[in-house]
């Protein structure tokens, strides 16, 4: 703790910041690392997993399942089209109304079996800062006059009609498919969040490449052991999302799955929504809700960095309390392991200014198609449950899970339970068979937190 304070006083009287972010040890092997350069002169640290897969290799049931394959679906994978589609139409009063028309999923079908899917009706969603105008009540009919002679009620009036600001409508087939580590054509990415490093997911790149995935993790600029640029231009988020589109293209297969952490979820989304029948799932683990970026004006961030670097230890230890249920000797060694909230104070400062991204709205993340798995840690101080469920009611296929023992280090605290829920949602794809057997709900709508949406099956709690 004297060392940083020693060294951010230095940088405050010298006027130079402290020594950048330089590679971190690792006891990984050193061939699965990777070093790409992005843009000339930006450099990030990827950890490629690339499983040995014997191909020629094949199992009987394998040889059953291919003719059907063949017939079916015309590829190696069996997989099973749903019809996306919805539209979405914003009015100038800032109502979100939502009207879901194709099929939808049902919120129990990441139960190690196979889904159901059902049609579903209109389906209206506010937006979270609308406040609803009452209504004027329903004129009630006059009552018969005691004249000589018949006379007819005047008609009600008409109601005016809402003109909409902008509509969007989504009309789509997607092909969902179980993705087995056997399978060729998928990869696997995790993207971390801010103060993280590709080493947070280090049970989960052991777990999936043992399994046989092909598993693709980064490290964000100024994290880890890329390079970490002097200037805060570097840190954007539309800086960071063309990174990822770079790794993501470099890497990508044909059925591609995302994995993303706190701010990591955000460049999930929008790889999602620029890439839609390259991406096959996301998982979105304390990812908040579904509103647009915006900095804080009135956070500690906007401190100096030599401030900052005097107070790096407090950072710490704060991380420490809010990022994991417990703060035990274990958790903070897993804090030590993952280098988590171990970065320059420039670049934590960076990053936290430059979250800036209006168009990542509700609406934007009601375009996506994509099935989604949302994990919560019950404990997470950083992200409220809430924002997760509103989320889950924005989003056309999205699952809610909360594990109870987690924390917003979920993926660090409970590796076990993560990396079954994660595999689970791999192997999944819907039943179709009951598609035409299902029947709509005729009361399918309630009112959530003031928000009126789909109602979903309570999600119980996963213990570890």
């Amino acid at each position: 703790m004297l060392t940083s304070i020693t060294d951010g006083i230095l940088c405050c009287l010298t006027g130079k910041a402290a020594s950048l972010v330089m590679p971190v040890d690792s006891s990984e092997p050193a061939d699965t690392f990777e070093f790409v350069e992005v843009k000339p002169g930006r450099v990030l640290r990827v950890r490629h997993i690339m499983p040995e897969r014997r191909a020629s290799v094949v199992t009987e049931e394998d040889q059953v399942k291919e003719p059907e394959q063949e017939k079916g679906s015309g590829n190696s994978n069996n997989s099973s089209s749903v019809h996306c589609k919805r539209k979405i139409t914003v009015y100038r009063n800032g109502q979100l109304v939502i009207e879901n028309l194709g099929d939808v999923l049902h919120s129990e079908i990441v139960q190690c079996q196979d889904g159901d899917l059902e049609p579903c009706s209109t389906v209206e969603v506010e937006l979270a800062d609308y406040k609803e105008v009452p209504t004027s009540p329903e004129p009630k009919p006059a009552p018969p006059l005691s004249m000589v002679g018949e006379q007819k009620p005047a008609p009600p009036p008409r109601r005016r009609r809402r003109k909409p600001k902008r509509m969007v409508m989504i009309d789509s087939e997607r092909e969902i498919s179980s993705c087995k580590g056997t399978h060729s054509d998928v990869a696997l990415f995790f993207v971390h969040g801010v103060g993280g490093s590709l080493d947070i997911w280090g049970s989960q790149l052991d777990f999936f490449s043992r399994l046989g995935y092909e598993v693709i993790a980064p490290d964000l600029a100024g994290h880890g052991a890329s390079t970490a640029p002097h200037i805060a231009a570097a840190y954007t988020f539309y800086a960071l999302a063309e990174d990822m589109r770079a790794i993501f293209k470099k890497y990508a297969r044909k059925r591609n799955i995302l994995i993303g952490h706190s701010y990591g979820v955000s460049f999930c989304t929008f790889l999602a929504h620029e890439y839609p029948d390259q991406v096959h799932k996301v998982v979105m683990i304390n990812g908040g809700g579904p509103t647009a970026l915006e900095p804080s004006l009135c956070s500690i961030f906007q401190l100096p960095p030599c401030v900052l670097h005097c107070l790096s230890p407090c950072l710490a230890w704060s991380f420490l309390k809010a990022g994991f249920a417990h703060q035990g000797a274990k958790e903070k060694q897993l804090l030590k392991q993952g280098n988590a909230f171990n970065v320059n104070p420039f670049v934590l400062r960076a990053m936290m200014s430059g979250q800036y991204w209006p168009e990542g709205d509700e609406v934007y993340h009601a375009e996506l198609t994509v099935p989604i798995l949302l994990v919560h840690g019950m404990y997470d101080k950083f992200v409220p449950i809430d924002e997760d469920q509103r989320m889950a009611e924005i989003l056309l296929f999205a699952f809610l899970k909360v594990i109870e023992e987690g924390s917003h280090m979920v993926m660090m605290e409970c590796p076990d339970t993560v990396n079954t829920l994660l595999h689970e949602f791999f192997l999944w794809e819907p039943d179709m068979s009951k598609k035409n057997a299902a029947k709509t709900d005729p009361d399918k709508t309630v009112i959530v937190n003031g928000v009126v949406a789909q109602t979903p099956k309570p999600n119980k709690p996963m213990d570890k």
